[in-house]
């Protein structure tokens, strides 16, 4: 029989049946390629960096809690609200814009199915040179993003009371129908703090609504309630806040280290009997190797400098460029 004679149905039939399986796998490989193809960036957060690839793929959806964790019903959890307040100073506008950046990158579906974290820019209007004053009030009508409070902008002069002090009448009240506040936590966080915002929303989630107090405490002094929370970032629940804007023990107490005083209040207050302590995962920078950085982190501290901002962003992964795509090779051509 010449082999260039045409094949028999039987033979066609035995030839697909024998080659479907390997079909099928060919197509489970090349549909999510395909999707990376179109889509690197999105992919890139599941696959490409270094010292966070399991992390990044956990992430990718919602996280999944409890309904005891949220202290709900039956159900889907329910989405909670955030307030991020960046502390940073007027004449910092490129540090703004960097910060600003960084965080709007993480606003994927996923964080926004778990929560609402609006990220704003904590000032004080003294004293302001003609020509910050300007250059706010452009960022301010561009990006809608700044809070400015009647305060004077030195270390350890009343900022961070004058801003948690603040927020209710700036705010607004809670709502008169459901009681529900304007944001169900309040963060102070420094400028030279990179948060990941799905690892602070995935820790929040699980934790108490009310009488809250969440931060890195050091743990030689009490790890499971430590008197303060250091004063790189942390949080409080929304009625704590309220309770800050009227008290008068806490207004005579406002000036000192702000981290401390912040504990102090609580303390004085009898207040804050839900401390969540997530030390370590909140810490400085220690250096830009893989090794230096903790695969649960939630937030990097002490990065003053521009160079430690890249080194962070690119060990998270948010600096990837497809040198394939033609916006990238505009940027280094």
């Amino acid at each position: 029989m010449s082999y260039l004679q045409k094949p028999s149905y039987y033979t066609i039939s035995l030839v697909v049946v024998l080659l479907l399986p390997f079909t099928i796998i060919c197509a489970s490989f090349l549909l999510p390629f395909s999707a990376y193809l179109r889509n690197p960036v999105v992919a890139a957060a599941v696959v490409a960096s270094s010292g966070c690839r399991r992390e990044a793929a956990a992430e990718a959806v919602p996280p999944v809690v409890a309904e005891e964790d949220v202290g709900g019903g039956g159900g889907r959890p329910e989405r909670i609200s955030v307030l991020v307040g960046v502390h940073t100073m007027a004449k910092k506008h490129s540090r703004r814009h960097l910060v600003r950046m960084a965080y709007a990158l993480q606003q994927t579906p996923a964080l926004r199915a778990a929560a609402r974290v609006d990220v704003r820019f904590a000032l004080c209007a003294r004293p302001m040179p003609p020509e910050h004053r300007a250059f706010v009030a452009l960022e301010a009508r561009a990006y809608g993003d700044v809070l400015l409070f009647d305060c004077e902008e030195r270390p350890d002069q009343g900022k961070t009371y004058d801003y948690f002090a603040g927020l209710p009448a700036m705010l607004g009240p809670r709502d008169p129908a459901g009681g529900r506040p304007p944001y169900d936590y309040v963060m102070k966080v420094d400028d030279d703090m990179y948060l990941r915002l799905d690892a602070l929303v995935e820790t929040l989630r699980r934790s108490p609504r009310e009488d809250m107090y969440y931060g890195a405490g050091l743990p030689f002094l009490d790890k499971r309630s430590p008197p303060f929370m250091l004063g790189m970032g942390y949080v409080l629940s929304w009625d704590l806040v309220e309770w800050i804007a009227g008290s008068d023990m806490v207004k005579a107490l406002a000036i000192g280290a702000e981290d401390v005083t912040t504990g102090t209040w609580l303390n004085m207050g009898n207040k804050a009997k839900n401390r969540v302590n997530i030390f370590p995962r909140m810490y400085d920078f220690k250096g830009a190797n893989p090794e230096d950085f903790l695969e649960g982190t939630i937030g990097v501290h002490q990065l003053k400098q521009d160079l430690r901002w890249a080194q962070a962003l690119e060990h998270f992964n948010v600096t990837w460029l497809d040198p394939s795509r033609k916006t990238t090779n505009l940027i280094f051509s």
